[in-house]
């Protein structure tokens, strides 16, 4: 598939999506999210892909939300109609056991904090703001990003956010602790690729097992249930009987780098 609004790359084992409409602050209108859905289908299906990276062009903005001047001048945003997968293909894929980063370059305000939260990590530079501002404009943050902040931040602090319609920095982020890291603008990079190549150091299949089994023990109903189903999940049962599960003790056996297969 071709794109308009986004680019997407591969380098070896590691896909990046680039949001690219720098013009209007990386602002989401309707064909961008599809072919966000197209683009995330395609790292979800294919096996070579351990890790991706979403990010913004430009320096102002990793993504200012939904392209609220796209909506009024269409059906407005009582009929508009997500993807499959929720906002941008990404904050209902709760299926998605691959690592997601999230490169904040700038504002990630509304449905771009939500796409942030929806990843696994977040590294974000020191011009980077996050917030909820939906309250606004009238509307609600119903892309899942008040439920992602509660669950990740906890309750009251959430709140505080959410009802204020505050945007905080990146250092703050890093305090209440839904950023993993904050760099400078110049240093993204480099943080981009120490995160990807910390994380493809590990066996693929392990990775995505250990992120299911946190993800999915998160809505079991207490760790012993958690510690029990675990075994059940279908990353982990794939991970039990895999290859590289074999590979692992063999590799460090013979002291040497272990030859990862994805199998």
């Amino acid at each position: 598939m071709s794109y308009d609004y986004i680019s997407v790359t591969t380098d070896a084992h590691v896909t990046r999506i680039t949001l690219d409409r720098p013009e209007v602050m990386n602002a989401i209108n309707k064909p961008m999210h599809a072919e966000m859905q197209s683009a995330l289908d395609g790292f979800a299906a294919d096996a070579a892909q351990y890790i991706c990276v979403i990010t913004g062009r430009g320096e102002r903005a990793f993504c200012a939300g939904s392209d609220l001047k796209a909506i009024a001048q269409s059906d407005g945003l009582k009929r508009h109609v997500y993807p499959k997968n929720g906002y941008a293909g990404l904050i209902e894929r709760y299926d998605l056991d691959k690592p997601v980063i999230a490169a904040v370059n700038g504002v990630a305000l509304g449905g771009g904090f939500e796409i942030a939260l929806a990843c696994d990590i977040i590294i974000a530079t020191d011009t980077a703001r996050f917030g909820l501002p939906e309250p606004l404009v009238g509307a609600v943050a119903i892309g899942g990003g008040m439920h992602r902040l509660a669950r990740q931040i906890g309750l009251k602090k959430a709140m505080g956010l959410i009802l204020s319609a505050e945007s905080i920095d990146a250092d703050k982020g890093e305090r209440l602790g839904f950023v993993n890291e904050v760099v400078s603008p110049k240093d993204l990079e480099e943080a981009i690729e120490r995160w990807c190549s910390s994380i493809l150091r590990s066996a693929p299949l392990a990775i995505r097992a250990s992120k299911e089994t946190v993800m999915r023990g998160l809505d079991e109903t207490s760790l012993e249930a958690a510690m029990d189903g675990q075994a059940n999940y279908p990353a982990f049962a794939t991970w039990r009987n895999a290859e590289d599960t074999l590979e692992g003790p063999k590799a460090f056996a013979e002291k040497r780098k272990p030859n990862w297969k994805g199998r």
